[in-house]
């Protein structure tokens, strides 16, 4: 899968606001090149709202595990529960895994390395064995965002 593709599911999805941070938008140079994705039925960007799932294509200060200054590479972050998590990393979100996990395979699911406590997991390069369960993990995080968004407003 390449980022292009991605951005063109999530973004088919009812709702969707993708947002791609770049020059002249008011965004942190950081940010550039990146991909966000909020449930947006407005089209507004929400206010204290995190993104359900992103598109990295560099490293962040105290994220350099994914090693993602590698050429070509990026990395799908998404937030699809718990229970997901659970499922895709034998351990609840709270807790430390039992063994150590290689942050930087390819084509592999695994607890983001910075957001992992908070239940969100990873794929640097989704290839052959991880485009059907990340594209499904895509369309959980959706609907959960989509619940989150429906309860708050009534």
């Amino acid at each position: 899968m390449k980022p292009d593709e991605i951005i063109g599911y999530v973004d088919g999805l009812d709702g969707v606001l993708t947002v791609r941070p770049g020059p002249g938008d008011d965004s942190p140079e950081l940010a550039w090149g990146d991909t966000f994705f909020f449930y947006a039925p407005d089209g507004v960007m929400p206010a204290n709202t995190q993104p359900f799932a992103t598109i990295v294509t560099k490293n962040y200060p105290g994220d350099e595990e994914s090693r993602l200054d590698r050429p070509d590479t990026f990395r799908v972050n998404v937030n699809a529960g718990k229970d997901n998590f659970r499922e895709w990393t034998g351990h609840e979100h709270r807790e430390e895994p039992a063994e150590d996990v290689n942050h930087s395979a390819t084509d592999t699911l695994f607890a983001h390395p910075v957001y992992g406590s908070v239940g969100w997991l990873a794929v640097v390069n989704p290839g052959p064995r991880t485009e059907a369960p990340t594209r499904e993990l895509l369309r959980t995080a959706y609907e959960l965002a989509k619940a989150r968004y429906q309860r708050r407003a009534g």
